[in-house]
């Protein structure tokens, strides 16, 4: 992730006064945190302690270093997030199944798609056919603030 995508994440998702839990590996997401002034738990969270207070915004890279399944991992997202929170799931750009997979676990749990984000290393030019240098695929994920919809299905 881009130092630009973690600041783009915190500021597009959370206000001030909002807990962000982050799961993602590097320094991008933590100075965005820092530099908005936003309430975090940050690298320590991926030591399993991530808090008792519901957040607004978890970031995770894809696929996680832990034992959890994949509904094991979302289902802990979902019961960490506040009604209406994302979970941003980094994907490794390339590989077409992990989107698939990611939402085929996250519809288990009651977390809906929200939005996909493609992030590349420079913008297209007028006039100039080339392709993308594509470094990250971001999903959004969001708890519904739908109480049929946040039993999600057999976990």
């Amino acid at each position: 992730m881009s130092n630009e995508m973690g600041v783009r994440l915190v500021h597009n998702l959370t206000h001030p006064s909002d807990l962000i839990i982050d799961l993602a590996g590097g320094p991008q997401l933590a100075r965005a945190i820092i530099a908005a002034h936003r309430r975090s738990h940050l690298q320590a969270a991926c030591q399993g302690g991530w808090g008792r207070e519901a957040a607004t915004l978890i970031v995770s890279g894809w696929p996680v270093d832990n034992t959890d399944s994949p509904v094991e991992f979302f289902g802990r997202c979902r019961e960490s997030l506040v009604p209406g929170g994302c979970v941003a799931v980094l994907l490794p750009h390339g590989d077409v199944v992990l989107p698939v997979d990611v939402v085929a676990a996250t519809k288990r749990v009651g977390l809906a798609y929200l939005q996909h984000i493609v992030a590349a290393d420079r913008p297209p030019r007028r006039g100039q056919h080339t392709q993308l240098d594509i470094h990250t695929d971001v999903l959004i994920l969001t708890r519904s603030t739908d109480q049929a919809q946040a039993g999600g299905g057999d976990v």
